[in-house]
């Protein structure tokens, strides 16, 4: 059983796909042994570490949550002095009450509130309660000074951030809320009535032998418990039998070969940074963690900035790799397409590595998508070879690219039970007339007339103008070379990797021919992209996160592919998409773009071009501009100007008066002058939106910290 509780790859589902199964790498016989952590109360104190609920983006992991709005920060010096001033202030009050230069009004309410018969040495309460009286009441009227003078010179912050924290001490700081049941004892699996199961993980836990995946993934099986998906039974009997190795991953690993970012399984999340203590950034997340989840990549991510900017180290790589740890604890299912040597993690992190055109790899790439449907495959193939070349502007037809290549898809499939290899398809579409020819004579015997009819169409339109055919032959013509001659193979004699199978949690590695073949990389990032969003449309366990990681998306970005990234949302999944600069996306789809990404991310770098598209996007906000305004005194009377003779004399300045004047103003969150120029190396400026519509305004990240 695997950790989301279906078959793996290698055994049947609804709609089984041979290519997409060839993918997975047989598991091992016997899984293989994690060494124990140094001590077991590592993994305790990890799991036990609160994670209270904050703002969109925040890294959760130990974070103390802070006001939304910012206290009013006194300087130090302003403070102390105000704080002398004011019980100087006091003392000088209770000073001339004392002594009577304010008369005896003071006394009124003694008087008032007292009988004649207590007052003198003579009275009812004789010396000793006469002298308590009248001291007592002294004293409370120095208390009221005290008390009025106190607030006055806010005595109450200074004991706060002077006094108290050195009578505290370091060992009182303020302990973390520690949650109301321990999660390593399993409540849930308890509550169940799985006690067995919840015993044998925890002593597994105090041993030293689970981890975080394994914490992950078993909480992913349990889940498929309570959903139906399979039974406690089955469950309870795997995790008595393996202990925290139970409901492993179809690959057998438990983690993989090396991380380099930070990561909480517990709540998804991935580290990227550090917000900047900069009064751009709302005061709630200054100097918190900032980090993305499977929440936040739902709403698809758009990263632009130079090469050299950190793209790839900071953004791709952590991703790549938080996404590989979800497919491993049976979450997600991750492609990850880039440059050969691009540096997106070993080749162990992955089960299937596709290195198109090395003639050492072991799997292929299906050019179809894995489908048996023509036109699905047609419409798929279209965007791969012509996408960029369809009118961006509303009322283009794109879909002469598909009818061409459909014409001939279909009578193929119906001839051979297949679909056309590279060389054949650019025979078909040249209209060579032995291929054609043959083509005819086969499907004349079939009694398929309206495949005749979709053969005849393609015949009469060769050599019109307007005919797509030649486009279409010339782009099948950079994949008919031969570095690729091994490659995208129909006839079943190779591995080729089939998008379909992200119903399971696989994690996929594409590397792309760019050098030497640029034109081709292109197309083929194009074609898993567009296989990516037909895919994942149609999966049957929507459960499971599916994520598409492109490096570079440069020639990349259509109008079927920018109405597809809008869709992901609604079938939980999502891609990651880079790029140098938006000039490499067409200008009628730039303001597109921008808005189907829920997360976009300006990188040191930008030039102001794109800063502007980006200040667009971010929109305006209300802020508060103070303009200050200093006008010379004139002094009218002999006296007055003698001073201020004097005084320009000692300062070297006229005197002046200043005013200041407040006002709201709508201006930019960020300009494309600061995004362009203001920003730091190895910062950006990221804004967030989660799945369920809450979201972060435009915040200054520190990558490196």
């Amino acid at each position: 059983m695997d950790s989301d509780g279906t078959q793996d790859a290698r055994g049947t589902h609804a709609n089984p796909v041979p290519r997409a199964r060839a993918a997975f790498p047989p598991p091992p016989a016997q899984a293989p042994s994690v060494p124990p952590l140094p001590d077991g109360s590592a993994f305790l104190d990890w799991l036990r570490t609160p994670r209270p609920k904050a703002l969109p983006g925040v890294w959760r992991f130990g974070h103390r949550p802070r006001p939304d709005e910012e206290p009013e920060d006194i300087p130090a010096r302003q403070l102390v002095s105000g704080a002398l001033i004011a019980f100087l202030a006091g003392w000088l009050i209770w000073s001339l009450l004392q002594n009577g230069y304010l008369g005896g009004w003071w006394w009124v309410p003694l008087f008032l509130v007292t009988p004649d018969s207590w007052r003198g040495s003579d009275g009812d309460l004789g010396p000793t309660g006469t002298a308590f009286l009248y001291n007592g009441y002294q004293l409370l009227v120095a208390l009221i000074i005290m008390v009025a003078v106190g607030k006055l010179g806010r005595w109450g912050e200074v004991w706060r951030r002077f006094v108290a924290p050195r009578l505290r001490g370091p060992q009182r700081q303020e302990a973390a809320p520690v949650p109301t049941e321990d999660p390593a004892q399993w409540p849930d699996l308890r509550a169940a009535g799985a006690d067995a199961a919840a015993e044998r993980l925890a002593s597994e836990a105090r041993a030293g032998l689970m981890r975080d995946v394994d914490h992950a993934r078993i909480v992913r099986a349990w889940q498929g418990v309570r959903t139906g998906r399979h039974t406690l039974a089955a469950f309870t009997g795997a995790v008595l039998k393996d202990g925290a190795a139970a409901c492993l991953h179809p690959s057998g690993e438990r983690d993989l070969p090396a991380r380099l970012a930070r990561h909480d399984l517990v709540t998804g999340q991935v580290r990227l940074g550090t917000t900047a203590d900069d009064p751009r950034n709302p005061y709630a997340y200054r100097g918190a963690g900032l980090a993305l989840g499977p929440d936040l990549l739902g709403t698809s991510l758009l990263a632009v900035g130079p090469a050299g900017s950190g793209k790839t180290a900071t953004v791709v790589r952590p991703l790549a790799e938080s996404l590989c740890l979800h497919a491993l604890a049976g979450r997600a299912a991750v492609v990850v397409v880039g440059a050969a040597g691009a540096g997106l993690g070993p080749v162990d992190a992955y089960d299937v590595v596709v290195q198109i055109g090395n003639p050492a790899s072991v799997y292929d790439l299906d050019l179809y998508g894995g489908t048996t449907d023509p036109d699905e495959a047609a419409a798929v193939l279209a965007e791969a070879l012509v996408g960029d070349l369809a009118d961006p502007h509303p009322g283009s037809d794109s879909r002469r690219a598909t009818t061409v290549l459909a014409q001939l898809l279909g009578p193929f499939r119906a001839v051979h039970a297949r679909f056309p290899s590279v060389p054949e398809l650019r025979q078909l579409l040249d209209g060579a007339p032995g291929p054609l020819d043959a083509l005819r004579t086969a499907l004349q015997g079939s009694g398929q007339d309206s495949l005749l009819r979709e053969l005849d169409a393609r015949e009469r339109q060769l050599g019109n103008p307007g005919d797509m055919a030649a486009v279409l032959a010339d782009r099948v013509a950079l994949l008919d070379r031969p570095a690729f001659a091994g490659f995208f193979d129909t006839s079943g004699h190779s591995k080729p990797f089939s998008l379909k199978a992200l119903d399971h949690p696989v994690r996929v590695r594409i590397d792309l021919p760019e050098r030497g073949h640029a034109d081709a990389s292109r197309m083929l990032a194009r074609l898993v992209l567009a296989q990516f969003t037909a895919s994942v449309a149609v999966r049957e366990d929507r459960s499971l996160f599916a994520c598409l990681v492109l490096d570079d998306a440069t020639g990349v970005v259509t109008p079927e592919t920018v109405r597809g990234i809008q869709r992901l949302r609604s079938v939980n999944a999502g891609a990651v998409l880079t790029l140098r600069t938006l000039d490499d996306v067409p200008r009628p789809l730039r303001g597109p773009l921008l808005g189907s990404a829920g997360c976009r991310m300006a990188l040191s770098g930008l030039t102001p071009w794109d800063g502007q598209d980006f200040a667009e996007v971010w929109g305006k906000e209300w802020t508060e501009a103070r303009d200050v305004t200093d006008r010379q005194i004139i002094a009218e009377t002999p006296a007055g100007k003698a001073v201020h003779m004097l005084r320009r004399v000692i300062t070297g300045k006229a005197p002046t008066a200043r005013a200041v004047t407040v006002r709201q103003v709508e201006r930019e969150r960020w300009s494309a002058s600061e995004l362009a120029h203001g920003l730091p190396a190895g910062h950006a400026v990221l804004s967030l939106t989660d799945v369920n519509g809450e979201h972060a305004p435009p915040l200054l990240v520190d990558l490196r910290g």
